[in-house]
C-alpha cells in the first residue's frame, strides 16, 4: 500500500482525522490524531511526540520521539461521530527516537527484531490467536458492572446466547476492516465470547489483536455493553485466554509438518516445542502480565497449568491440533488478551529459535489428563508448573537471559519495574475476602 493509494483513499471516503496509532510497554493503545492536510508529513516521518508521557517510554530530558507510520497499516475506520459525516482513519507507527533510529522501547520494534532474527535462519513465524472477552451490563452511571448479559455456555445460540447480535455486529466490524474470521462462538463461561481470525505473519497478527481489542469494545458500547478482556473477571467461573496456533514457514513450506514422522511432526517442530517450554515459566510474564492473570491460571478452569505438551488433550501448555500438511500448527494456550501482542509473540519466537539452534528436544508428550495426576506422579514425568503469582513470574524473567535479550534492556527493565508496582500495591491492599475471612474470627 503506497502513499498514493492512502492519499486517494483519504480523499474518496472525505476522511479529515487520522489517527497515528502505537502501543506503551504494557500493550495499552495510544493515538495522536492529525488533519487529513498533515498526513504528507506523518508518512514521511516527521511528526515528533512528548515520549516521557508514555509508560515505559523515556524520561523527561530525552522526550522528543518521532512517530513513523506504517502504510501497509492503513485503514479507513467503520465507526465515525454521529455529528459529522467526516471520517477518521488510523495507520499504525514505529517509534523512532531523535536520532532518527528506531526507538528500542518500542514494542512493534521489539517483535519486528525477533522476526528478522528467524528470518536470518529462514523462518517466517505465522500465528493465528483465539481472543477470548466478557460482556459486561453497565449501570445507570455507565460504569461497567459484573452482570453479564446471559447465563449462555459453550455454543449455546439465542435466544440463550443474548450476546449473538453484538457478536454478529462485531463480526460484521472487523470484516469491514479487513479481518478473514474464521468462526465465534459463545465460550464456556456466561457473559463470554471468543471471534477467531485467520493466521497470518506475526506482526500482522499483533496489529491484528491491537485493532480487535478496541473494536469488540466499541461495538460492546453502542449495545450498552462493557467488553473486557480481563482474564479473571469472576470468580468461580472460566477465564478468558488468548491460545495462539503457530508455525514456521519457509517461503511456502510448513517446517512443522514432516511426512515421514509417525505423528506428522518435523524436528524442527519439536525443537520449537522444546525451546517455548524451556523457557515457558519466564514467558508467563510477558504473557500473561497482571496479577489478575495468575487467577485463571488454576486447575479446574481449563486454562493450563503445567508445562508438558500432548496431541490430544488440553490439560498442557501445548496442544497439537490434529490438523497435518501445510496447516500443521502448536497450539500455545496459557497466554491471555490482557498482554502486549508484539511482546508476547517475540518471547516466544525467540525461545522457539533458541529450541531450534540448540537442537532442544522435548519430553515425551503427556496424553493423560495431567489435572488428575497426584504430584509425585508429576515429579516422577518431570512435570513443572507455571508461575503460581506475577512475582513468581517476574522473578524467572530476572533469570532468563534469553527471554531478556527478545525484550531488549530497555523495555525489560521497564516492564519488570511496572510489574513491582502493580504486585507491590496489590500485597499491601486488604480485599473483601480477607475481611470475610478474618474479622470476626480474630
Amino acid at each position: 500500500m503506497d502513499s498514493n493509494y492512502i492519499f486517494q483513499k483519504v480523499k474518496e471516503d472525505n476522511v479529515k482525522f487520522i489517527r497515528l496509532q502505537f502501543t506503551d510497554i504494557l500493550g495499552v493503545l495510544k493515538a495522536i490524531s492529525i488533519t487529513a492536510d498533515q498526513l504528507q508529513k506523518a508518512l514521511d516521518g516527521e511528526l515528533m511526540f512528548d515520549g516521557s508521557s508514555i509508560e515505559g517510554f523515556v524520561r523527561i530530558e530525552e522526550s522528543d520521539m518521532y512517530l513513523k507510520p506504517d502504510p501497509s497499516t492503513f485503514l479507513v475506520l467503520p465507526w465515525n461521530s454521529t455529528t459529522s459525516k467526516a471520517k477518521t482513519a488510523r495507520i499504525i507507527c514505529d517509534i523512532f527516537d531523535s536520532n532518527g533510529e528506531p526507538f528500542i522501547g518500542c514494542p512493534r520494534f521489539a517483535l519486528s527484531r525477533a522476526i528478522k532474527e528467524a528470518g536470518e535462519m529462514g523462518f517466517n513465524m505465522q500465528v493465528g490467536p483465539e481472543p477470548e472477552f466478557f460482556m459486561f451490563h453497565l449501570d445507570e452511571n455507565g460504569i461497567p458492572s459484573l452482570q453479564t448479559n446471559d447465563k449462555a455456555g459453550y455454543f449455546d445460540l439465542p435466544p440463550v446466547d443474548k450476546g449473538e447480535e453484538a457478536r454478529r455486529d462485531m463480526v460484521e466490524v472487523l470484516q469491514s476492516l479487513g479481518f478473514e474470521i474464521e468462526a465465534s462462538h459463545h465460550e464456556v463461561a456466561p457473559g463470554q465470547h471468543e471471534i477467531d481470525f485467520k493466521y497470518t505473519d506475526a506482526l500482522r497478527t499483533a496489529d491484528n489483536i491491537v485493532t480487535f481489542r478496541i473494536a469488540v469494545r466499541i461495538v460492546a458500547r453502542r449495545h450498552g455493553l462493557h467488553a473486557t478482556f480481563m482474564p479473571k473477571p469472576i470468580y468461580g467461573i472460566n477465564g478468558s485466554g488468548m491460545h495462539l496456533h503457530v508455525s514456521l514457514f519457509r517461503g511456502g513450506e510448513n517446517v512443522f509438518f514432516d511426512p515421514n514422522a509417525s505423528d506428522g511432526l518435523s524436528d524442527t517442530c519439536r525443537y520449537f516445542i522444546g525451546g517455548v517450554m524451556k523457557h515457558a515459566r519466564a514467558i508467563a510474564a510477558i504473557t500473561n502480565p497482571t496479577v489478575n492473570s495468575y487467577k485463571r491460571l488454576v486447575p479446574g478452569y481449563e486454562a493450563p497449568v503445567y508445562i508438558a505438551w500432548s496431541h490430544r488433550n488440553r490439560s498442557p501448555l501445548i496442544r497439537i491440533p490434529a490438523r497435518r500438511g501445510i496447516g500443521t500448527r502448536i497450539e500455545i494456550r496459557n497466554p491471555d488478551p490482557s498482554c502486549n501482542p508484539y511482546l508476547g509473540l517475540a518471547v516466544i519466537l525467540k525461545a522457539g529459535l533458541d529450541g531450534i539452534r540448540k537442537r532442544l528436544a522435548p519430553p515425551l508428550p503427556v496424553e493423560q489428563n495431567i489435572y488428575e495426576m497426584d504430584l509425585a506422579t508429576r515429579k516422577q514425568q518431570g512435570i513443572e508448573s507455571l508461575p503460581e503469582n506475577l512475582y513468581e513470574a517476574i522473578d524467572e524473567l530476572r533469570r532468563n537471559e534469553i527471554i531478556q535479550e527478545a525484550l531488549g534492556a530497555h523495555i525489560y527493565s521497564r516492564f519488570v519495574l511496572a510489574k513491582m508496582k502493580e504486585w507491590e500495591s496489590y500485597s499491601s491492599r486488604v480485599y473483601d475476602w480477607e475481611l470475610a475471612e478474618y474479622l470476626e474470627k480474630f
